[in-house]
């Protein structure tokens, strides 16, 4: 696991403005990606899977939404043009008078630039994230212990994001790991390979979207009088819109996650009836665009201003995993709770 990374307080209680909010409350895990060096035992984003080697590798048939003008690159290449850019900038640091690009990192940057031959074909998918029951609390089917999440690097018609594909294993069973997993010959754009990153789990409470709640509450939430007891401080920036300061303080934890409340904000709640029973699913796993932006300051870790973690180059707003989703949005996968092997849903939010 990674270094502790710990959520400030919230900057008030809501259940005591609000005490028909404490019975909606509900337990979501902060996951903290940070970059590391994850091996197939972690839970990590972007690390090796323990992935049995006698066990198929999965791959996309579906076809994939890329046009012909559209510039592909090898995993490889993109991993290549990071460790150029993270050995520029840590060079302009020590010496701000030393060369911005090396002859070297300029060829390459060249080739990289010119992209390569599409691939027609199946594409091999690419590990996303890795979840052990041990280190953070997710629903499991009973005989499993471990969440293994992939996804085919490409949009595909209907869906501008990669699909997801979510495999359950008891981790004890997997004695013999398949070394060399394939992967992509090309995939669409840089951020759907993740970064490398180890977690730093770490509980929160969280309550749901005014769109969720009964009637009568969110009719309370937007009682502008009631939120008059709020601190100046605090409560000036969002006078004109108090429903703001919950749901930007208040409501949901930012960045990836576990558990919680579904976040919505592209759209009103729909039904997400598990398409194998038909139970409602609930929040598995956010795949997040970042870790906090310009309207979540108080979500960002209090070991973050006097400790910051390395950030790779080009990461904003805390995205250590350079994973952007449809333009910095949030990926959340739901999985049924009566069964959570039943196929899962998608959501982007």
């Amino acid at each position: 696991m990674n270094a502790i990374y710990t959520t400030p307080p919230r900057p008030f209680d809501i259940t005591a403005l609000f005490p028909r909010l404490a019975p909606l409350a509900r337990t979501a895990t902060r996951l903290h990606p940070r970059p590391g060096a994850p091996t197939l035992h972690d839970s990590s984003v972007g690390g090796p899977l323990l992935w049995p080697a006698d066990e198929p590798w999965p791959h996309c048939d579906e076809p994939h939404d890329i046009h012909a003008s559209q510039t592909v690159h090898s995993p490889d290449d993109v991993r290549l043009l990071r460790r150029d850019l993270a050995a520029a900038e840590e060079r302009l640091r020590l010496d701000p008078e030393a060369p911005e690009v090396t002859p070297e990192e300029r060829e390459n940057w060249e080739r990289i630039k010119v992209g390569r031959p599409w691939f027609d074909g199946p594409v091999p998918l690419l590990p996303v994230a890795q979840l052990y029951a041990r280190d953070i609390p997710f629903p499991c089917p009973p005989d499993a212990d471990l969440l293994q999440v992939l996804w085919c690097p490409f949009d595909h018609a209907e869906r501008a994001h990669p699909t997801t594909a979510l495999f359950w294993r008891s981790s004890a069973t997997v004695t013999d790991v398949l070394d060399a997993p394939p992967e992509p010959p090309v995939i669409q754009a840089q951020w759907y390979l993740p970064e490398p990153c180890l977690f730093s789990p770490e509980q929160v409470t969280e309550y749901p979207n005014p769109s969720e709640m009964p009637k009568e509450l969110r009719a309370q939430l937007e009682d502008m009088s009631r939120w008059a007891s709020v601190g100046p401080a605090l409560y000036s920036k969002y006078a004109y819109d108090p429903g703001e300061l919950y749901l930007n303080n208040l409501c949901h934890a930012p960045g990836w996650k576990t558990g919680g409340w579904t976040c919505w904000g592209l759209s009103d709640p729909v039904d997400r009836p598990c398409p194998e029973c038909g139970t409602d699913e609930v929040p598995l796993l956010t795949i997040a665009s970042s870790e906090w932006d310009g309207g979540s300051g108080t979500w960002v870790a209090e070991e973050e201003p006097t400790n910051p973690a390395a950030s790779p180059p080009g990461a904003r707003d805390g995205n250590f995993t350079l994973i952007d989703i449809a333009g910095g949005y949030n990926l959340q996968l739901h999985a049924c709770p009566t069964d959570p092997s039943h196929p899962h849903i998608e959501l982007i939010q």
